[in-house]
């Protein structure tokens, strides 16, 4: 892969690919000591590690609005709880890049999704659904679906409740 290619697919593999370059120059006795080759490594693997919180924040959203909808289906802001989760899936799907999936922590997004909708619900006097699982029950394929079918895991949310809730966590 070339790497202009490689910067415009895969930030992230980019970034640590560059990052361990200028290490391994870095090492070179015969190279100008004039740049500070770690910090530089370090500013630009930084690239990469923005762009896998940024997909992780979208993520939180998108939790947090799949929460809202399945725990409060009547709350009056319920149809723009729908828009917000078509909206916050197709921007996770647009930065998302496969390099990603091992790095995301998909158990720390789905945890501040919950923080997000128990938060919100509480202005409509509304309460999260009970017994959600500890871990999100949407795999990464789920959740990167083109088209996504939000009432598939509304679904697959609830149920995971019900599971768990029949004590079969």
């Amino acid at each position: 892969m070339d790497r202009p290619s490689l910067y415009d697919d895969d930030i992230v593999t980019w970034a640590e690919e560059q990052a361990a370059a200028l290490r391994a120059l870095a090492a070179r006795s015969d190279l100008s000591n004039a740049v500070d080759w770690e910090n530089v490594a370090e500013e630009i693997e930084s690239v990469g590690r923005s762009q896998i919180r940024a997909v992780e924040r979208l993520l939180a959203q998108l939790f947090a609005h799949l929460l809202k909808r399945v725990s409060a289906p009547d709350a009056p802001p319920n149809l723009h709880w729908r828009h917000e989760i078509i909206a916050f899936q197709a921007a996770v799907r647009a930065r998302y890049e496969r390099s990603m999936r091992q790095r995301i922590d998909w158990s720390k997004a789905w945890r501040i999704g919950i923080e997000l909708a128990a938060g919100d619900l509480e202005v409509y006097g509304d309460t999260l659904l009970p017994h959600l699982p500890t871990d999100c029950p949407l795999t990464p394929e789920d959740l990167l679906a083109a088209p996504f079918d939000a009432d598939a895991a509304l679904v697959r949310i609830a149920e995971a409740a019900a599971l768990k809730s029949a004590g079969h966590s």
